[in-house]
C-alpha cells in the first residue's frame, strides 16, 4: 500500500456521510461560504435601509449656485431647490444663460433616486443650463460630501461633480 493510500485509508469515515473526510472538509468549506455571503448580503440591506437618512438635509452644488434639499418622496429621495445663491454658469465663466427660463426656487432637480448598489442610488439629474435631464447615480464621498455621477447611456460617460452639504445653522435647520 503506498502512503497516500494509507493516509487515505487511515481517515476514519464519518458515519453516513459519502466520501470520507476530503468530502466533508469540501461541504463544510461551501456551508461556511454560503453562511459568510448570507451575513454579509443581511449586513448590507440593513445598512442600505439606514443609508438614506444620511443623504438627507441640505447640500451646495458644485457651482456654488444653488442648495438643494435631500427628502424623501414616497419610497425614492428627490431634490428640491431650497435657495438660489448665485447665476454662474458652469460650463464656462461669467453669468448664466440657462435654457430653462423659469425660477429655480422649489425646482426638482433629483427624482427617483433609489439604492441601485452598495452606498449608492440612481435616478435622474435635471440640468437648468440646458434644460436636459440625465440619468444619474449618487453616493456619499464624506458625510459632507455627496458624490453625483450624470451621465448618457453609461455611468462611463459621465462626469462626476462633488456637492458639500450646508451646515444646520446656515440653512436655519435644527
Amino acid at each position: 500500500m503506498s502512503s497516500v493510500e494509507s493516509r487515505q485509508s487511515s481517515a476514519p469515515a464519518i458515519p453516513g456521510q459519502k466520501g470520507g473526510p476530503r468530502f466533508w472538509c469540501g461541504s463544510f468549506a461551501l456551508m461556511s461560504a454560503m453562511v459568510f455571503w448570507f451575513a454579509a448580503a443581511h449586513a448590507q440591506s440593513g445598512a442600505a435601509k439606514d443609508a438614506p437618512d444620511k443623504l438627507l438635509g441640505t447640500w451646495l452644488t458644485d457651482s456654488g449656485n444653488l442648495e438643494i434639499e435631500i427628502a424623501r418622496c414616497g419610497e425614492a429621495l428627490c431634490g428640491k431647490v431650497t435657495k438660489v445663491l448665485a447665476n454662474r454658469s458652469m460650463s464656462g465663466s461669467g453669468e448664466m444663460v440657462s435654457a430653462d427660463k423659469r425660477d429655480p426656487l422649489g425646482m426638482t432637480l433629483l427624482k427617483d433616486f433609489k439604492p441601485s448598489g452598495e452606498g449608492e442610488w440612481s435616478g435622474e439629474i435635471y440640468n437648468r443650463e440646458n434644460a436636459k435631464t440625465y440619468s444619474c447615480k449618487i453616493s456619499l464621498g464624506t458625510p459632507d460630501q455627496l458624490v453625483l455621477r450624470p451621465y448618457v447611456g453609461l455611468p462611463l460617460f459621465g462626469k462626476t461633480v462633488i456637492w458639500t452639504r450646508v451646515a444646520a445653522t446656515q440653512t436655519g435647520h435644527k
